[in-house]
């Protein structure tokens, strides 16, 4: 027993390697298999300066299902206009233009 490896929990692993990702995984021989979009910040491209916490219509885009403000990474929102954002987004639930959480 003292000839295995203790690096690989799998069996069939190669030896020298720990266990994890295989030979598909990102910078693998593999690589990915399609091309990702830089997302760009709508509130930029449309020169939108002032994120008012009236516009429900608006703001119900950037909120989930659930009533959770959607990440940065998921939306393409720049830094300034998140954080603009989900305070319109806050100011809106205290006032009950938005749900805080979804119905059951």
């Amino acid at each position: 027993m003292a000839d295995q490896p203790t690096t690989n929990t799998r069996p069939d692993a190669p030896a020298g390697r720990p266990a994890g990702r295989g030979p598909g995984g990102p910078g693998g021989p593999g690589g990915r298999k399609f091309f990702r979009r830089k997302k760009v910040c709508k509130f930029c491209t449309e020169k939108i300066d002032a994120i008012s916490y009236r516009d429900v219509r608006l703001l119900q885009g950037f909120v989930a299902e659930r009533g959770k403000i959607v990440p940065r990474r998921l939306t393409g929102v720049c830094t300034t206009h998140q954080r603009r954002l989900s305070r319109a987004i806050k100011r809106a639930r205290n006032i009950a233009l938005l749900p805080f959480a979804a119905r059951f």
